[in-house]
């Protein structure tokens, strides 16, 4: 009697709380029921692995930045990025919670002040390894581009919608100006490999708001004529590409981190016992992913090459079932700047690249670059939120208190 009692009570509790928990209307009840779990658990599996990936490359950086200095620790890379990631994680989730309308507002917002921000870098920007993307806050400095990258896509995918209520707004030749006012913004500082990002990323914003084969026929071919006038014309395109095709110039980086990368072969060298890691420009930034090929094996990368897949396929699998314009538009683009930007430093690293100066997402150390990929990806998944009962019976929908 006791153990059925008991038993019974258990099962009654347990029920209670699972209708109190459905029923919630509180912000963390509703991010809770309507947030993609597995989609959470992916970035945190990613965002764990990063941590250990530049605790493995951290003495490696520090060798090389210290100066000389015999207090700067072997794990002094690995401390700060534990601090940003203290920092970033919150914020993702904090955004992540956003209801999707306000979502919308705050990018618009943040989209014009970054944008206005990269006027500001060519003037106050600090140079760093002959590049001036930087503006120094205090003590610390971060880059505008990266935060607009997220900010940028979730602008361009409302002025892509807004088509939808009326057709005759000339909003792909306005969504054109302002790429190209941030892609001119860009290769002033010069920053090569974030402004084929941002063109990328309007090109296939729109492709999803419908525009026809013809005309992106023709902005394909614009962009390799761009290509092909950068090569002769801007500087920095012709030295990435020529160490690149023709192995000429200072082609070092790429060949070291594809040296690193195949040192440990298939299951790695050991953690920490890794020593081509030493000779790695940027080993804990651009070419960690070479850190984690030679410390955990070609077999490490190939699993972090497939979590990138996985996270892309899910995403984009849910958006089969998405109606509205603006959420496809804006979590296509979203994941698709996440997918783009591993996919390339993964490139670099491989050597099938020339070298862009671009972080793995949720990897590699950086400030600016934690907080600016936790900002999107919490956009990502306050944009892919669902009603879980929005496909029942109004009876049950009725019961639940989710509207």
């Amino acid at each position: 009697m006791s153990i059925g009692g008991a038993s019974l009570g258990t099962a009654s509790s347990g029920a209670r709380s699972a209708r109190l928990g459905r029923s919630d209307m509180s912000a963390v009840g509703r991010w809770f029921w309507e947030i993609d779990k597995p989609l959470l658990i992916l970035v945190a599996v990613l965002i764990s692995i990063g941590l250990i990936a530049v605790a493995a490359a951290s003495p490696a950086a520090a060798t090389r930045y210290s100066g000389g200095d015999v207090s700067f620790a072997p794990l002094h890379y690995f401390y700060r990025q534990l601090i940003w990631t203290m920092l970033a994680v919150p914020v993702l989730i904090v955004v992540s919670m956003l209801p999707k309308p306000t979502a919308r507002r705050l990018s618009l917002v943040g989209a014009v002040v970054f944008t206005g921000l990269l006027f500001l870098v060519p003037a106050f920007g600090q140079e760093v390894n002959g590049a001036r993307r930087w503006l120094g806050v205090g003590f610390t400095q971060f880059q505008p581009s990266e935060f607009l990258k997220p900010l940028y896509i979730v602008a361009i995918a409302w002025l892509l919608s807004l088509k939808d209520k009326d057709a005759s707004l000339p909003m792909v030749p306005l969504t054109g100006i302002i790429t190209a006012l941030i892609a001119l913004l860009l290769m002033q500082q010069p920053n090569f490999g974030e402004t084929i990002i941002f063109v990328a990323i309007w090109v296939l914003l729109l492709a999803l708001s419908g525009a026809s084969l013809r005309f992106l026929g023709f902005l394909g071919g614009a962009g390799l004529g761009a290509v092909v006038l950068a090569y002769f014309f801007y500087p920095v395109a012709t030295a990435r590409i020529d160490g690149f095709l023709f192995a000429e110039g200072d082609n070092y980086q790429v060949e070291a981190a594809l040296r690193t990368l195949t040192a440990g072969g298939l299951f790695g060298a050991g953690p920490g016992a890794g020593t081509r890691k030493f000779s790695l420009p940027e080993p804990h930034t651009d070419y960690i992913f070479s850190v984690i090929g030679e410390e955990f094996g070609i077999i490490a990368c190939l699993a972090i090459a497939i979590l990138y897949l996985t996270i892309v396929a899910r995403v984009l699998i849910r958006l089969l079932h998405e109606e509205d314009r603006f959420l496809v538009l804006a979590t296509g683009g979203l994941v698709a700047q996440f997918g783009l930007q591993a996919l390339i430093n993964m490139a670099v690293n491989v050597n099938l690249a020339p070298s862009k100066g671009m972080t793995l997402p949720f990897i590699s150390y950086g400030g600016s670059s934690m907080i600016a990929l936790s900002i999107g990806f919490g956009l990502l998944l306050a944009f892919s939120r669902r009603n879980p009962y929005l496909h029942r019976s109004p009876y049950v929908v009725k019961w639940s208190g989710l509207k």
